[in-house]
């Protein structure tokens, strides 16, 4: 099996090395990761400037390190480094859940998605961010999951969202399939004033909220990505590019007729 991994932490980040490390038993592994820090940049595209390239030693894989985003990473590996297409894309670990609003904003899920965009099957791997992060137990939750869910989707587009909770392995409760939660966090920013008396802002982190109120175990109830971590649940949520509203196209049609026409003069 050929397998293409990215991240958004990094090259050098523990996730995407974990993660190499625990995956390397299932194939051929080629890492194409951005040259440094890429969280939060989503899908962004690197178009007013060339990308930078170079290849870096590994024992065990081919590693490209790009000076460009997880976006420009994975579709720069399929269109020109990769001598064949991957049976899988992977990509993390991410230190810090990627559910809710916050896989618009992922560059984690966007490597991902770019994956799903040229057909592959992709997965998504974020642990919850805390003070000792548990990446072989992260890395090995991805491995099972993947050996599970790929032989069905086998050269099927689609993304595959896993969110680890930041426990010891006997901890974890179980996984459990979820929906994206709707819920918006609170954003928040410091206001500040530099040595020339401008006033700046900086966007600041805030603990993800409380979302127990509806426990995992609830009958008949499928639980979202956030209440599941926070009830000590691994998440795997199937993603799809698709942003249409399809419940709004029939009663926005009905009002097509209503529409403003421009009319060319003659």
């Amino acid at each position: 099996m050929r397998l293409l991994l990215t991240n958004d932490d990094g090259v050098a980040a523990e996730g995407l090395l974990a993660l190499e490390r625990e995956l390397r038993p299932l194939g051929d592994i080629v890492i194409v990761a951005p040259e440094r820090q890429q969280s939060g940049v989503s899908h962004s595209l690197t178009l007013y400037r060339p990308l930078l390239v170079r290849e870096a030693a590994h024992p065990y894989a081919r590693v490209f390190a790009v000076d460009g985003t997880p976006a420009d990473c994975v579709k720069l590996a399929l269109v020109e480094l990769l001598d064949e297409p991957p049976d899988v894309v992977v990509s993390g670990i991410n230190f810090g859940l990627n559910v809710a609003n916050n896989i618009l904003y992922s560059g984690t899920l966007a490597g991902a998605l770019e994956g799903s965009l040229y057909g592959h099957p992709s997965f998504a791997v974020s642990l919850e961010a805390g003070p000792d992060p548990r990446w072989s137990v992260a890395a090995r939750i991805a491995r099972r999951l993947i050996e599970t869910i790929l032989p069905k989707h086998r050269g099927k587009p689609g993304v595959f969202n896993i969110n680890v909770p930041a426990r010891p392995a006997p901890s974890i409760k179980g996984t459990v399939v979820t929906r994206q939660e709707g819920m918006a966090w609170q954003d928040a920013f410091d206001r500040r004033e530099d040595p020339r008396g401008r006033t700046y802002y900086w966007l600041k982190g805030t603990p993800e909220r409380n979302y127990k109120k509806r426990p995992v175990t609830e009958n008949g109830h499928i639980p979202t990505d956030a209440h599941a971590v926070r009830d000590g649940y691994v998440s795997v949520t199937p993603l799809h590019r698709d942003l249409t509203s399809h419940h709004q196209l029939a009663d926005l049609a009905k009002l097509a007729k209503k529409f403003p026409v421009r009319r060319r003069k003659s």
